[in-house]
């Protein structure tokens, strides 16, 4: 196995009860969330006013770009498996994300009514969206792999550790939704996403500064392999390189097209769903076996959950520039802005929540991961119904309360969902495995996103504020009902989790000799660490 524990006893090499490593890990992802979500709150805008294209047309590119965004992490996530390990796959990946921000921050003149876009400038935008989508590819499911193998399996720490990870995604966020925000709707797009360029610039240094604290985490699983002559001459690692080369060619021009984008992403979730299921029947032992199966059902389950949720950066970005009042003691807030609400809520109870998960796993009353993920369903549901009432109230402009109040719902349900969800591809893997689980998740999620396109360009057809509301009625009791079915089945996804019989994996004497970690094997931790899931 590419990783590597640390255990309690090593007091030089944890901080604050966790490893060193998973800080390291935090700002790298809190510099590249803030890239991300700073230049994606800003995008609906440039394309609706910039480049000045319809809204269905708009709404499909973010829908496509998104899709791809997380349909790639599960090709970063099988080469980090095999081959590249999860270090590496981070290093290509930030670098990626680098050169695709600074290419978004080359702008060009405003579109002018009747005119056409500059080809130069859109072929460039397009392509710094391709970079992006292949950096995220490699560095999104490997990063967060990297954090469970500080681990041990059966570690209590694990919950509040990726939830710890997960307010470092936040706040990158928070920050990024902000300036980039602030910046591009105030003195211009190449501002903004400039800026999340930076920020991504940020993220790769600490990265490459904080590898020492890592200990050896995330190494590829085989070095000699990785470098020795393969296919034509040529090593796993030249060809991975030339492999993402061509990926981002195809991506540059996929992401013009939502129709192709969907089919693609249905093809590559049916043969990644049938190549874990078919594994997991040949390869492994009946609890491994039913461990993968309960994570599928998870999977699953997220893609309802990112439906509805991911509307935050489409319908809902449109609705509150269209149809909120954002006076604030008389500044118009940019809509973008608004975006920085989910983030900021996640850093108010994001710590709360993994002191609440640690403190009822010691009592063994740690709710279990589908009573989780209900719990967050229905919290997303119950957003919708409040922003719909509030927004039926009054004929005019909807009181901004509501759209805090809808983000605010949508925060503690992503809290019991997201980095539960997380937690959990990485426990219930086996280590062959566990990048591919990683990647499959967001290929998950990759769905929930394509869905929200099409469930966004139907809510904001017209732009009418009715049309909005009928939707978000609608999203609020799907949600809701979903919600409560999964809460319902959630003992039968325990079931096949077999808690009682997960061990940690075992790093092996040969791992820590090859690569001088000196730390000791994982195995061997009382039942009661165990997080009762």
């Amino acid at each position: 196995m590419a990783g590597t524990y640390e255990q309690d006893g090593d007091a030089a090499g944890t901080f604050l009860g966790h490893p060193k490593g998973l800080f390291i890990l935090f700002f790298v992802e809190m510099w590249e969330r803030f890239s991300y979500y700073g230049m994606r709150g800003l995008l609906i805008f440039y394309l609706t006013k910039h480049f000045l294209f319809d809204r269905e047309f708009a709404l499909g590119i973010l829908g496509a770009y998104v899709t791809l965004v997380y349909i790639t992490p599960i090709i970063g996530g099988a080469l980090a498996d095999r081959y590249m390990g999860a270090r590496r796959a981070v290093l290509l990946g930030g670098i990626l994300l680098v050169i695709g921000h600074a290419g978004m921050a080359i702008e060009g003149s405003p579109v002018q009514q009747g005119e056409q876009a500059d080809p130069l400038i859109l072929n460039i935008f397009y392509l710094s969206l391709a970079f992006i989508i292949a950096g995220v590819g490699f560095l999104k499911a490997n990063i967060s792999t990297m954090v469970g193998f500080l681990y041990p399996k059966t570690d209590g720490r694990r919950d509040s550790a990726f939830t710890i990870f997960y307010m470092g995604i936040n706040l990158g966020a928070f920050l990024g939704s902000l300036l980039c925000g602030f910046l591009g709707e105030t003195f211009g797009w190449a501002y903004g996403f400039g800026a999340a360029g930076v920020g991504m610039l940020l993220g790769l240094v600490v990265f490459v500064l904080g590898r020492p604290q890592l200990r050896g985490a995330g190494e590829a699983p085989d070095e000699v392999k990785l470098t020795s002559p393969a296919f034509m001459g040529l090593s796993p690692q030249i060809l991975i390189y030339l492999g993402t080369a061509l990926m981002i060619l195809i991506a540059w021009q996929l992401v013009r097209y939502q129709d192709t984008v969907n089919i693609l992403l249905a093809i590559t979730g049916g043969v990644a769903l049938t190549f874990i299921i078919a594994k997991s029947v040949i390869q492994l032992d009946p609890h491994e076996r039913d461990r993968i199966f309960a994570a599928i059902l998870l999977i699953l389950f997220q893609i309802m959950f990112w439906a509805l949720f991911e509307q935050a950066s489409s319908s809902l970005n449109l609705f509150t520039d269209e149809h909120v009042n954002r006076d604030l003691f008389g500044w118009e807030v940019p809509a973008s802005m608004f975006q920085s609400l989910n983030a900021g809520f996640i850093i108010l109870f994001a710590p709360v929540l993994a002191a609440l998960w640690v403190r009822l796993s010691n009592k063994g009353r740690d709710p279990s991961a589908g009573m989780k993920f209900g719990l967050g369903l229905v919290q997303l549901g119950l957003g919708y119904v409040v922003l719909a009432w509030g927004a039926e109230l009054d004929n005019g402009l909807v009181p901004m309360i509501f759209i805090v109040l809808i983000y605010l719902l949508h925060t503690t349900g992503e809290l019991c969902l997201s980095p539960v969800g997380l937690s959990a591809m990485t426990r219930l893997s086996v280590p062959s495995m566990v990048g591919l689980m990683m990647g499959t998740w967001f290929l998950g999620s990759a769905g929930g996103n394509a869905l929200s396109a099409i469930i966004a360009q139907e809510a904001a057809a017209d732009g009418a504020k009715g049309g909005y509301v009928s939707a978000y009625w609608d999203m609020g009791y799907y949600a809701v009902g979903f919600g409560l079915f999964v809460m319902v089945i959630s003992p039968l996804i325990t079931k096949l989790m077999h808690l009682d019989t997960l061990k940690d994996d075992n790093v092996g004497d040969d791992l820590v000799g090859q690569r001088g970690v000196g730390e000791p094997q994982a195995g061997g931790m009382h039942p009661e660490t165990r997080l009762a899931e």
